[in-house]
């Protein structure tokens, strides 16, 4: 465990103002977090038998996350990298390009990324938190955008190894990503500058203590980016499905923008607003042979597009900004 906590050290070292406190307990926390994972000891090794590349070029800012070039490495170390990046499938969130190696992975998150960029405060300088950070990919286009550090949070370990993995080949930057939840943290934080929350807000059992942590996070004036499912309707509106849906077990409550918006509102957040609805397509999420399980394709009915295989609505997602006052 004692190599895992030495991929945080720079974070143990300057914290983000305001973290001091947390950071100095956090070790312990990180620990537990792995403690019962059964593949921790071997993922660890995995890491340490990645070869020792040196990039010469990196860019954050465009849609796939480019770490290094193909001619950074010979084609022995490519194909041994590629078998390591292999062994922590599912790929989940993408796109990136590492040393030649085009992870296409289920999501384009790019497409998110698109949507939502050019609307959220400038990120330029900004003390970040990711939330349900998956392996990252965010946290680096937030680097390309100008925040001065980005905190992710992930309580799937598979991800976060995804990421110690990138983060290895990259070398120190501004960005981490921690093993735990937003129930992790300690309460009263109001440090960050930008809280993001995207695909997490439906997977909660109550979304008003989602939104109330969120909000705990921000420092005043703070700024959250909420990106969850919505269903189309009116105020008061809300799809709470009985079994599962789109095959997922863990989908609670599917509201309508209008609901959503008085959420926020009624957890106190401020000068809320929608700036994207967008149903979900195969083009922005689909299997690929880094993510080889099912996905969107198979969770709409064949013959109706626009319902799921449970006959629900199908996949609406909307983004909204607000603010702590």
């Amino acid at each position: 465990m004692f190599d895992l906590l030495k991929r945080y050290r720079s974070l143990f070292a300057s914290p983000p103002p305001g973290l001091e406190d947390w950071t100095a307990r956090l070790s312990p926390q990180l620990q537990e977090a792995v403690r019962r994972h059964g593949q921790t000891v071997s993922w660890l090794r995995l890491l340490a038998s990645v070869p020792a590349l040196h990039p010469s070029w990196m860019e954050f800012g465009r849609p796939a996350v480019r770490i290094g070039v193909s001619g950074d490495c010979d084609d022995p170390d490519r194909q041994h990298l590629e078998k390591c990046l292999r062994q922590l499938h599912p790929w989940r969130k993408g796109p990136f390009e590492l040393f030649g190696i085009q992870i296409d992975s289920e999501w384009r998150c790019d497409m998110k990324w698109a949507r939502l960029a050019n609307d959220i405060q400038p990120l330029d300088g900004r003390v970040v938190l990711d939330v349900g950070a998956g392996n990252g990919y965010y946290g680096w286009r937030m680097l390309g955008h100008g925040a001065a550090r980005v905190i992710g949070i992930d309580p799937t370990l598979r991800y976060v190894f995804q990421f110690l993995l990138i983060k290895q080949l990259a070398g120190e930057h501004p960005l981490d990503l921690l093993p735990l939840a937003l129930e992790d943290l300690p309460d009263g934080l109001e440090v960050f500058d930008t809280v993001f929350s995207m695909g997490v807000l439906y997977h909660r059992r109550s979304p008003f203590d989602h939104l109330y942590a969120l909000k705990d996070c921000l420092r005043p004036g703070g700024e959250l980016v909420l990106e969850t499912l919505v269903i189309e309707g009116g105020e008061g509106e809300v799809l709470v499905p009985r079994n599962r849906y789109a095959k997922m077990r863990n989908v609670w409550f599917i509201p309508t923008p209008q609901t959503l918006a008085s959420w926020l509102e009624r957890a106190g957040f401020s000068k809320i607003r929608c700036i994207d609805v967008s149903p979900t397509t195969v083009e922005e999420q689909r299997s690929t042979d880094w993510m080889r399980f099912h996905s969107l394709p198979e969770f709409v009915d064949p013959a109706q597009p626009d319902l799921t295989v449970e006959g629900l609505p199908a996949p609406l997602r909307a983004i909204f900004l607000a603010e702590k006052p």
